[in-house]
């Protein structure tokens, strides 16, 4: 099965539809799959649900898709640097279903491991838990959370071989692995396309088997904050 592709583009076509789920991963800007996110802007994709920690910023990430009004719906932990993130929520234009980060996170991986639903004590006694189920375990009161089910998953990871097997660097790892397993199809993006049986299997962080269509990007790589001291 061929599974690399030369663009973005390429890479998204034919799977993308009006009204879809999308699980992204990335935090802020570090890792995020910024090829896939501009070519789903092109293609004016609409109506999107996007599961994703946070929304980039408002002219980088998934901030261009807030701008473009593709997204009807965000499920996420962070507002963050994001002005027309909040501007939208705080005018109804946009749904926002929040979630803590862990609890996000766990109901990507939870989706990909084929688990429906599970319990966690975050959230309990706050808006985060109203209208979910809630049981006690010895003592303690637990809310269900659903596992993450996406129509696609988008990621972007250092290396990847043309089985899909892919490795992320450090703190660029964030979301990635579990959005890449809890989508129906998972597109990612790289930054260096290796041969066959170079990477280290003891090093693979996602597998090939839950990668169905790989392309090496060009990445900006923008600070989200920039922070320096005087010399």
């Amino acid at each position: 099965m061929q599974k690399v592709y030369q663009s973005a583009e390429e890479a998204l076509d034919g799977l993308l539809f009006d009204g879809m789920f999308i699980a992204a991963g990335g935090f802020g800007l570090c890792g995020i799959p910024e090829n896939l996110i501009s070519a789903i802007r092109k293609a004016g994709t609409k109506d999107l649900t996007v599961a994703s920690n946070n929304a980039g910023v408002d002219d980088f990430g998934l901030g261009i898709l807030l701008q473009s009004r593709q997204v009807k719906k965000m499920i996420s932990s962070y507002v963050g640097e994001n002005a027309e993130f909040m501007r939208q929520y705080l005018s109804g234009e946009l749904e926002l279903e929040f979630n803590p980060q862990g609890t996000l996170a766990e109901r990507m991986r939870a989706g990909g491991a084929g688990i429906p639903g599970f319990y966690t004590k975050t959230g309990v006694g706050t808006v985060i838990a109203e209208g979910k189920e809630h049981k006690d375990f010895d003592g303690e009161t637990y809310i269900m959370e659903r596992g993450i089910v996406a129509d696609l998953s988008i990621v972007k990871a250092w290396k990847g071989d043309d089985t899909g097997n892919l490795v992320f660097r450090k703190t660029a790892r964030n979301f990635n692995p579990n959005a890449a397993t809890c989508g129906k199809i998972c597109v990612a993006e790289v930054e260096e396309l290796v041969p066959r049986g170079s990477l280290d299997p003891d090093c693979i962080h996602t597998p090939g088997i839950f990668v169905h269509r790989i392309l090496q990007g060009n990445h900006e790589k923008r600070i989200e904050q920039r922070t320096v001291r005087a010399a």
